[in-house]
């Protein structure tokens, strides 16, 4: 992840930025910022959901409503392809790890170097969260200079950056189609698919719309209403954040007490 004399990255590190077509002016935002962290990057053509034809083969219905409580989501799916289309540019590649990153975020000049202290640790990572847009209690466990890899115990949103090695994204590409919940949910629960997250405290990565969201413009529409939402909707949630709550506590105690590599 270090910088080579050619002014490039390491091969390890495969930055991915995912970017619209239509969004020019959010990818020079990117491209201003990663030039000056010293990160190249490639750029992933985001997935257009108002073009997506209903049924489509990697979404459930059926699941999304009643886990999620909400109808037919073209531009939620649109966004949640684009991921799964970054994860897998980065399993194609020779890469040993991959940057992803959504192009209305703001980013620490440093995160290279941050980054770099993460990897003496990667033992106990699979993903690392980089980005949020909710304000739960991070608990450190590994200290990486200024910041600290960590645990959260509960649940965290938004997707704007993230690290990944090719177990998880391998993971996240094979268990997390058709669509069931939306991205930042999904990816979230690495319990469930079989590898290892962290977060880098204070995030690295600055989520707070920037750019205005273009993904939940049709929220009112897509929204399910009334009380029978809450026969599936609210066990479900109950389950994943009780399970969430005993996963993340059990490594929280063994990366802070018992673990010391």
């Amino acid at each position: 992840m270090s910088t080579t004399d050619d002014g490039h990255t390491d091969s390890r590190l495969l930055t991915l930025v995912i970017n619209m077509d239509s969004a020019p002016d959010r990818l020079a935002h990117m491209q201003d910022q990663l030039r000056a962290a010293g990160l190249t990057h490639q750029r992933i053509a985001g997935v257009d959901g108002s073009r997506l034809q209903r049924p489509h083969p990697d979404f459930s219905e059926r699941a999304y409503r009643h886990l999620h409580g909400r109808h037919w989501a073209p531009r939620e799916l649109g966004c949640y392809l684009s991921h799964i289309k970054a994860l897998q540019t980065f399993l194609d590649s020779d890469a040993h790890y991959a940057l992803i990153l959504e192009d209305d975020v703001r980013i620490d000049p440093n995160i290279q170097q941050v980054l770099q202290a993460a990897l003496a640790h990667r033992a106990h990572w699979n993903m690392l969260r980089l980005s949020t847009v909710n304000s739960g209690k991070w608990w450190s466990v590994r200290r990486l200079g200024a910041a600290n890899l960590a645990v959260c115990l509960t649940r965290e949103k938004g997707a704007g950056g993230y690290l990944v090695d090719r177990i998880a994204a391998k993971k996240m590409v094979e268990r997390l189609l058709p669509m069931r919940l939306a991205w930042d949910i999904a990816f979230d629960l690495e319990w469930l698919l079989g590898f290892k997250t962290l977060g880098v405290y204070p995030m690295v990565i600055e989520q707070n719309q920037v750019f205005e969201t273009q993904i939940q413009m049709d929220l009112a529409q897509i929204k399910i209403r009334g009380k029978l939402k809450y026969l599936t909707v609210a066990p479900f949630r109950a389950f994943i954040e009780s399970s969430r709550l005993l996963y993340r506590l059990q490594r929280l105690i063994a990366l802070k007490f018992l673990v010391r590599a």
